[in-house]
């Protein structure tokens, strides 16, 4: 069965759900009052219906339809248990790279040995970021709406972007203007060849 199929979806409906103002543009001042760094003004869309059953992530229904699973020309390190991808789409951050298991593990079912190893990557791959010339801090995310397969995702934040703070970071890189090329791939080496300093394996960009 494919991840695409169609399925009968239809209102969700809890306690929670009933109160939603669904179909009005909710004011989002306190968003900016919040982040008042980052944002002086938010607009945001109607409110939509919330549908369930929610369809399929990738590679939910069909491990074999997994994109993190299939190899990959942005791989640019791995180990036995941890991959590293980065350089797909070249956006305004110093790097954004995916870190997930190179088998096919969800949140809920990854092996002991596969979390115990994430956590001492994490801090190498925070090392790794950090030794980009003009990055600060390497901030971490996960959003696992799109891939059912465990990632997360792994953010430079340029040095002295006070804006850049915190969970907004990740806005940035569509804002600021793309780096070019050479540098995107120069910030990836970098990281590539830092982490494999620590073991696994770098993969150069093809």
């Amino acid at each position: 069965m494919s991840d695409d199929a169609t399925i009968d979806q239809h209102p969700a409906d809890s306690a929670f759900h009933r109160r939603l103002p669904i179909g009005e543009a909710l004011d989002a001042s306190a968003v900016a009052e919040g982040l008042p760094w980052a944002f002086e003004t938010i607009t945001m869309r109607p409110l939509e219906p919330m549908l369930v059953p929610e369809k399929p992530r990738g590679g939910e229904l069909d491990p074999a339809e997994c994109g993190p699973c299939a190899p990959s020309e942005f791989t640019i390190w791995h180990d036995e248990h941890w991959q590293v991808r980065a350089g797909w789409e070249i956006g305004g951050l110093p790097f954004i790279g995916a870190i997930a298991p190179r088998e096919h593990w969800l949140l809920e079912n990854a092996s002991v040995e596969v979390f115990a190893a994430l956590g001492p990557l994490m801090q190498r791959v925070s090392q790794a970021v950090k030794s980009v010339p003009g990055v600060a801090r390497c901030h971490f995310g996960r959003w696992n709406d799109g891939s059912a397969h465990l990632h997360l995702w792994a953010m430079g934040r340029p040095a002295g972007m006070m804006q850049g703070r915190g969970a907004v970071l990740s806005f940035w890189d569509g804002i600021l203007p793309p780096i070019p090329q050479e540098m995107a791939e120069e910030h990836i080496r970098i990281v590539a060849e830092a982490l494999a300093a620590g073991g696994g394996e770098a993969f150069p960009m093809r």
